[in-house]
């Protein structure tokens, strides 16, 4: 799970600062790393419906900044895309 020294170091290495947590590149990231807890525990807990619900939540919220980002900066999109091994 993520707890508060996690958080700070996802915001330090995908955002501007440690307390900048309105990056797209930081919620993005978190996003990212919260899809692949869930998707772990669904392999194991395949009849889980609300985790399967979070999940597909997750993976929207994600796909919407990943197009927001597409829209305005397209190198900033590429680099996150990149740097988090995320398909497209």
């Amino acid at each position: 799970m993520l707890t508060a020294e996690k958080k700070k170091e996802f915001f330090k290495e995908f955002g501007k600062s440690e307390f900048d947590t309105g990056t797209s590149e930081g919620q993005i990231a978190m996003f990212t790393n919260r899809i692949s807890y869930l998707t772990d525990h669904l392999k194991e807990n395949k009849k889980d419906l609300g985790t399967q619900k979070a999940l597909i939540d997750l993976v929207s919220k994600r796909r919407r900044l990943l197009d927001y980002l597409k829209k305005t900066e397209i190198g900033r999109y590429r680099a996150i895309i990149k740097k988090l091994n995320i398909r497209k």
